[in-house]
Order: C-alpha cells, then structure tokens, then sequence
C-alpha cells in the first residue's frame, strides 16, 4: 500500500499514477451492444427506399449442384471461439448453389462490435474447380451453431440460419426437418410472394459455461424492414426466443408471423401415387392449434393437386405448430432419412396478439425434396407504413415433448372407400384414432360417442365409436359421399363422453378430387 510519507520525493509520482487511473477511468468502455442497436438501424431503413443487395458470385458458383456445393465446408479449425474453451462453436456458409447474396456478419464482444472478414482460405473446396484468388471479394452465405447437445464430448450442430430469413434447429437426437423464417409476405397470393432476407448479423459472444447464446439480425425487404433477437437454449427440446421489431415501408396484403415451412409428401391418409417401400414420407404429419379460448385443433397434413389455402379464425392463440406426431420407425422405414426424427415446431406467443387467423398452405408437390406445407399466424389488422410492430414468441423444437390437450388427441387418420352391401362403393371411409389419459380415467363403462359435422358439400352417412383394444384409446368411424367432386369438403368431428367433450378436434380438409 502506498502512501505519501513511505514514498517521500517520489510523491509526485503517486499523482501521476492517480492522474493515469483517473484519466483512465474516464474512458469510455466499450458501448454495449443490444436489440435497440438493431431496432434503430431496421427505423433508419425504413425510411429509405428499398435497394437489392448486388449479386456478386463468381461463373465457378453460379450453377453449382446441391452436392457440389455441400463439398465447399469451412475447416473446423477455424470455427469461431474453438480456441477459447466456450460451450459454442460457429462455421460459415459460403456463397454459391442458390445462396448468391453476402450476408454481414459481426461478433459482439467485451469490446464491442468487430466484422467477421470472409476468408476463401478458410474453407476447403472439395472437388469443385475454383480459383480461391478469384474469390477474396464473397461474402458469407449464412453460419451455423454447434453444442454438445449429444454428447459432452462433441459439439453437434444446432442451429442453422442459411437463405433469406430461413433457419432450423435441433433438440436432443433430433435430425433437420422443417425450418422456421423470420417473416413471410404475401405468401399463396397471385401477386407473388415477397421474400425478406437477413442481411447483416451480430453473434454475441457467451460466456464460459454459458447454455444460451443469442444472435441479433436485420431483416430488409422491398416492403420490410425488421430487428430481430434470437435466444437460443439447446436441450432435449431446443428453444429459441424470439423478440421482434418490424418496420413496414408500404402496405402488405398478407403479413405472416412466426411461419413454418415443412413437407408432405405421402402418409396415412394419403397412399404414394406410384409404388413405394416406405409406408409414409413427410417431415411433419399435421397442423396443431391451441385457441384462445381452450380448445385444441388437429389438422391432418395432404398434398393436394392444386394449391388449398386454409385458415382458423382467432383471437389471443395460445399456440400453433407443425408436429410429427407419429414417431414409429416402422411408419417409414426410411434408414437415410430416418423422418421419425423430424422436430416439431411449437409457436408459443408471449403476450396478447389479438385477432387473426392460423394460416395453412398446402402446395402439390411431385417428390420428397419440396417444402410444400406452411403455417403461419396472420393479423387482422397489419402494422401501419413506418409504425413499429412489436411482437415475442417462444419456439420450441421437440420430439418426444410436443404439446397436446390433457384428455385425448389423434394419433392417426386413414382414409379409404366406403362399404356398402358388403363391397366398396362410392363413399369414403376415415378411421380416426385417438389415444390419451382420459379413456383409463373413464373406464369401459362410459358412454363415448363421435360428434361429427360437415359442410355443405359433404353427406355424412354414417358414424360410430369403437374401443381400440391393441392400443387404450379409441377410435372414430365416419362414412361420407362428396356431393361435388370438385369442391373440398370439410369435417370436424371429436368425442365426447355425456354432454362433455373429451378429446380435441380433428378437423379435415379433403381437397376436389
């Protein structure tokens, strides 16, 4: 400890040292960075016009196939925070197959905000031909996270943002499936959709220890502007929080929030149109909803042939989601792709979003490889140009924990002919299961009957109950002819016990035929 006595002549000293620390003192530290940084560059742009990022791939990595670009991976070296001993991990995507637009990305540290130069040296090129000099200009495409989500002793990837406003998670033994984006404009309409990208992002550095990072991103379109926060929590289920501040620069017919992107190919209720090994391919087997006022809606997946654009009417929803609810290997028989694995996403809102609808589109898809399924909350009333719109919600990416009614809900739905004077005939047949607490609590003297209503499009010929023995739960007998064939028709059916309901509603939307 010094003092000024001890010190004598070199006292003087001591002041200089108090004047360094002073001076120090009264530098400021590094601004930290946060949503609101974010908020005020989405503002500023809005009040711009629009301006397409320019296009700047080389001819090496325009026309590259999926696999070849695949073939283009950062080396794990490399990976962002590997020599610092932290629980997260990032890579880089590069530039090429359909990614053509550089994003920007930052990291945010102790002190402060630092660009994450591209660098082709960073990357490996497989068999692809390309002249790294030529490249010194990219950018990167997008990042992926990794944790030991598995495993303590690998860091598995659990997060993907890559392409417009697109990204994907994983929880605990999970494989990618459906994705996520940050907003969706105008989508199933004839004027064409509109498509935001994320164009700059900021990785906030965690902590040693740290089970959650968070991720910042700007989203700019030509109708858009957004902030976006990303709270990322991996687990058995992974969690992502989202926080978002949106910015219109003109008027949007159709605003959706929170949208889901997925695949249905062929299932259950739908047979493959040619001869397949696999009893069923999708990466999600139907469309959950859980209102404002309590009840729990099921709406099994299709690929129709035409375009089917469906909505649930809705204020305050409480949660909306595209699960796979079928979790039996046996249902696919699919060893590559292994579809029983496929995360649910689960929309969880934080707060009142008042009126609206929970949108489906449903677009024909000829093959596996197309996401045709969307879900997506739509407001009644869109933000105002230049008025910011402030939303929250909580996604969470299951397989073994997704939401479902307290009682009973659908496990399966199958669809074949009708059957009339013992031979098929020209009505059709859906076998509804449902399984759930509520059949053990009632017990094999309860009066259980189906409760099923159509449109006008639709005669409901018959319909019945059944006990289903192999399983505990029951099942739902509804015979029906179509009146048109080329109009849809719809069915809501459910059971209940008495006069009170006991499972949540299984609701159909047969496209014309």
């Amino acid at each position: 400890m010094f003092s000024a006595t001890r010190l004598g002549r070199t006292s003087p000293s001591l002041a200089c040292i108090v004047g360094m620390v002073l001076a120090l003192c009264s530098i400021p530290a590094a601004q930290a960075f946060d949503f609101n940084d974010v908020a005020a560059k989405a503002k500023a742009l809005a009040q711009r016009n629009y301006e397409a990022p320019a296009k700047n791939l080389p001819r090496e990595l325009e026309n590259l196939s999926f696999d070849a670009y695949r073939d283009i991976r950062y080396r794990p070296e490399k990976f962002l925070w590997r020599n610092n001993t932290l629980p997260f991990e990032i890579a880089f995507f590069h530039q090429g197959y359909f990614f053509d637009r550089p994003v920007k990305i930052n990291e945010v540290n102790a002190q402060g905000v630092r660009e994450i130069r591209f660098n082709p040296a960073d990357f490996t090129y497989g068999a692809n031909k390309v002249d790294p000099a030529k490249l010194r200009n990219l950018g990167f495409a997008g990042f992926r996270i990794h944790f030991p989500i598995n495993t303590p002793k690998y860091k598995d990837e659990i997060i993907s943002f890559l392409g417009a406003t697109y990204f994907r998670a994983l929880g605990k033994n999970q494989h990618y499936g459906q994705s996520a984006r940050g907003l969706a404009i105008d989508t199933a309409l004839s004027s064409g959709e509109e498509f935001p990208h994320f164009v700059e992002y900021w990785l906030v550095r965690p902590a040693g220890g740290a089970r959650e990072i968070v991720v910042y991103a700007l989203l700019d379109s030509r109708r858009a502007t957004g902030a976006y926060r990303f709270t990322i929590r991996p687990g058995d289920d992974t969690i992502v929080d989202v926080k978002t501040r949106l910015f219109l620069r003109s008027n949007v017919s159709k605003l959706g929030i929170a949208p889901l992107t997925s695949m249905f190919y062929f299932g259950e209720n739908q047979p493959p149109a040619v001869p397949d090994f696999r009893p069923e391919a999708h990466d999600s087997d139907g469309l959950s909803i859980h209102s404002g006022t309590g009840e729990w809606i099921w709406r099994p997946l299709v690929n129709p042939k035409r375009l089917l654009v469906t909505s649930f009417a809705l204020s305050n929803p409480q949660g909306f989601g595209l699960l796979q609810r079928d979790r039996r290997f046996a249902s696919y028989e699919d060893l590559a792709l292994r579809y029983e694995t496929r995360p649910g996403v689960w929309i969880q809102p934080k707060g009142k979003w008042g009126a609206g609808r929970v949108e489906l589109v449903q677009i024909p898809t000829p093959d596996e490889t197309n996401d045709n399924i969307v879900a997506q909350w739509i407001p009644d009333t869109p933000p105002a140009p230049k008025q910011p719109y402030d939303l929250e919600y909580r996604m969470l990416w299951q397989k073994d924990n997704e939401p479902r009614p307290n009682q009973a809900w659908v496990t399966q739905t199958r669809r074949g002919h009708g059957w009339g004077h013992g031979k098929p005939d020209d009505s059709e047949l859906f076998v509804v299961d449902f399984e759930g607490t509520v059949f053990k609590s009632l017990g094999d003297k309860a009066r259980i009957e189906p409760v099923v209503s159509g449109e006008q499009n639709v005669q409901i010929l018959n319909t019945y109950y059944q006990r289903n023995e192999a399983t505990g739960g029951g099942r739902m007998n509804i015979r029906i002819r179509r009146v048109d064939a080329d109009k849809p028709v719809e069915l809501r059916g459910y059971l209940r016990n008495g006069n009170i309901a006991i499972s949540e509603t299984w609701s159909y939307i047969l496209p014309p035929s």
